[in-house]
């Protein structure tokens, strides 16, 4: 269940629909609270306040009709805005990064805050009487002393708002060619990489083998799909209930379909239906990968705006650089970390129940720095950019990790060969025997 619940989140906060949503029934709910202060009499002492000045129905009614109109207006603007905006990064950077524009608050927030203004406006307005209005009951007769009835406070929290909207599309129109800039871009998903490595390796260490169970039943995907969420913790649960050890064979991100196996389990009083199912509902499948667990879902955004920028129809090492910049530094994080050893999949017992599938060291090293290194290779600039993050994960990492960068520093050079000559080869091949150099020092 648990697993149903982070999936539906992510779709959530990957939406267009949840904040402007929810700033429609905020309000309306608003609306009639402040409409109910009005008709009620406890808005009166407004009148009190000298810089105040009472509106008559005509001027508030035109009043909140400017408001409502330009604020839908804005809306469909902002919202237009958006999705060029959008379509011109994922265009330009690589389709995986929509997700990342899709989650972006600041524009969820500010189609919110339009559209939740004109919600308020309307409402005001529908409660408008003017002079010639006969009121429909006692209490709207009671209401004001003016002729007809214009909700003085409501009509002030309405300025309010439409105030707070002009700002918020100032900061609209500054934030959104802010943030499809590359570096902007490349920033946040490398911030939002090595953040995840934190939070999902806690520990600080060396590699530890650890021995998975052989055999056991297995539990079939059910359909195709992408691995989205698995619920460790339910899993945990499962496992203790019915006495059983659990192997996960798949990991966030992985491609399955009916036959696949995602996991099996030994022990209690054998094959069982029931724990097959409960065991099945603990993973959950989309027809997209997203970050949400997906370590090399965000490695594959750098090494994709690398590979982009490095193309020949593009040719921007710059940009693929900086890209490589925050390649090595998620590189340094994990091999600062126990990587078979997640704050997700610990058991409370001395005998762990859950064993998940773990990747190396090594292997995170091929899916960033090795998936760029045929493109890095074709270019002097990012070739000396690549020596250097590697060279810095070198000098911060656990030494028993050195040699597979040292390995990957090796892969790069025999590309490099094939690639360039001349001076451009010379200059990279003595950055290689600098590198070397000091991994063997590290080493």
């Amino acid at each position: 269940m648990k697993a149903r619940f982070l999936s539906l989140w992510n779709r959530i906060n990957a939406s267009y629909w949840f904040w402007p949503a929810t700033f429609c029934l905020a309000a309306f709910c608003l609306a009639l609270l402040t409409l109910h202060l009005d008709r009620s009499g406890m808005a009166d002492s407004l009148a009190e306040v000298a810089a105040i000045v009472p509106a008559r129905p005509d001027g508030a009614s035109t009043m909140l009709q400017v408001i409502a109109g330009s604020m839908i207006g804005v809306a469909a603007t902002v919202f237009s805005i958006t999705i060029a905006a959008v379509a011109y990064a994922s265009g330009t950077y690589g389709p995986r990064l929509l997700t990342n524009f899709m989650e972006d608050r600041g524009n969820q927030l500010s189609l919110a805050t339009f559209i939740g203004t004109f919600v308020y406006a309307i409402m005001i307005l529908r409660s408008v009487r003017g002079e010639d209005e006969r009121p429909s009951t006692v209490q709207d007769a009671m209401a004001s002393t003016l002729p007809g009835f214009v909700p003085q406070l409501s009509l002030l929290v309405a300025t309010a708002m439409m105030l707070a909207a002009v700002g918020m599309l100032v900061f609209f129109l500054n934030h959104v060619p802010s943030s499809i800039r590359i570096n902007v871009v490349l920033e946040r998903i490398g911030e939002r990489l090595i953040r995840q490595i934190r939070d999902r390796f806690l520990e600080e260490g060396d590699a530890i083998d650890v021995e998975r169970p052989n055999g056991g039943w297995p539990v079939a995907a059910g359909r195709s799909g992408y691995v989205e969420v698995i619920d460790y913790s339910g899993l945990s649960d499962i496992a203790r209930e019915h006495d059983i050890d659990v192997m996960i064979d798949r990991q966030s991100g992985d491609f399955v379909h009916p036959k696949v196996t995602l996991a099996r389990y030994c022990g209690g009083s054998g094959a069982d239906n029931a724990i097959e199912s409960a065991l099945q509902s603990c993973f959950v499948l989309s027809g997209l990968r997203t970050p949400q667990q997906d370590l090399r879902f965000l490695i594959d955004e750098l090494v994709e705006i690398a590979l982009r920028a490095l193309s020949p129809g593009i040719n921007d090492p710059f940009t693929a650089i900086t890209a490589l910049h925050w390649l090595g530094a998620a590189t340094a994080q994990l091999g600062c970390r126990e990587l078979a050893r997640a704050p997700d999949d610990s058991d409370d017992e001395d005998k762990r129940r859950i064993h998940p599938r773990h990747m190396r060291f090594a292997d995170y090293v091929g899916i960033g720095f090795g998936s760029a290194r045929s493109a890095v290779a074709t270019s002097p600039k990012a070739a000396l950019a690549m020596y250097d993050a590697m060279e810095d994960c070198a000098t911060t990492m656990r030494q028993s990790r050195v040699a597979d960068i040292l390995a990957e520093g090796e892969r790069l050079i025999m590309q490099v060969r094939t690639n360039l000559a001349g001076p451009d080869l010379a200059m990279v091949e003595a950055r290689h025997e600098a590198f070397a150099a000091t991994c063997s020092l590290r080493g």
